[in-house]
């Protein structure tokens, strides 16, 4: 079993995800949209699917896919100890535009 990690390293994982955002799709649909073969798509969606990203819902020949917030949950947790390397940053950044409007 990959951890989450190794699941989410790879681009096309990442832009399946990022695709599946606006709502369920198709192989077929996800495969059209980035460029690769369906074969390929179906090898990326099972693995997001053993991993419990998405989820699956057959419909006659067609199968679905949508994303299951879970996981999503549980990598936003992990992270959450490590937030203040970024935040910091970020409001560092807010003051120095501000000043630098200000004194325009």
């Amino acid at each position: 079993m990959l951890t989450t990690f190794e699941v989410l390293s790879l681009p096309a994982r990442r832009e399946i995800l990022e695709r599946l955002r606006s709502g369920p799709s198709s192989v077929s649909e996800l495969s059209d949209a980035l460029g690769l073969s369906q074969p390929i798509t179906s090898k990326h969606l099972r693995v997001l699917k053993d991993a419990g990203f998405v989820s699956v819902r057959p419909d006659a020949q067609r199968r679905w896919y949508e994303l299951r917030p879970e996981p999503f949950v549980e990598v936003a947790q992990w992270l959450e100890p490590y937030r203040w390397m970024w935040e910091d940053r970020l409001d560092r950044l807010g003051r120095y535009l501000d000043d630098e409007e200000a004194s325009r």
